[in-house]
């Protein structure tokens, strides 16, 4: 698969809104038939374009009611030292996210979600500042979501 033409980035974006949505309704959405649209839904995934299909939980109904963006400073940059945290962070089931970033006072941000502010607290002390080589946690709290997506943007590739 060379290009994705429209029809795959049509079918990419409906299976981003809904990826329930069955073969022969995909295929109708997006003016093919059932078989060549299945045939295109299997080709995008053997690529690795579409990585997993999953269900997006409401964060809410499950009482995980506080956001965290926590930006995290390191004592020093070895491989060892990233390699260290980065295990630690991937087993946490709090941590949305985790990235290593540049153009601030950190090394990483974090996102963070969790019950209430006695979790993140338990969280950090028992969790985050354990981990040998932080030096630093500023946190910030989401007050409001404006907009949640997990919907990646796909224009830039119609040009």
């Amino acid at each position: 698969m060379d290009k994705l033409d429209r029809y795959d980035l049509r079918i990419l974006q409906e299976l981003q809104n809904n990826a329930q949505i069955s073969n022969l309704e995909l295929a109708e959405r997006i003016g093919l038939s059932a078989s060549p649209c299945s045939r295109r839904v299997k080709a995008l995934e053997d690529e690795g374009y579409i990585l997993k299909h999953v269900a997006l939980l409401d964060r809410k109904k499950l009482g995980l009611t506080l956001t965290a963006y926590v930006l995290i400073g390191m004592d020093s940059h070895t491989p060892e030292r990233f390699e260290n945290f980065q295990k630690h962070i991937s087993q946490w089931p709090e941590v949305l996210e985790c990235s290593l970033i540049t153009g601030m006072d950190a090394d990483y941000q974090l996102k963070v979600i969790v019950p209430d502010m006695d979790h993140y607290q338990r969280f950090l002390l028992e969790k985050v500042t354990r981990i040998d080589g932080v030096t630093s946690v500023r946190s910030s709290f989401v007050l409001n979501h404006v907009q949640l997506s997990t919907a990646l943007p796909l224009t830039h590739l119609s040009d």
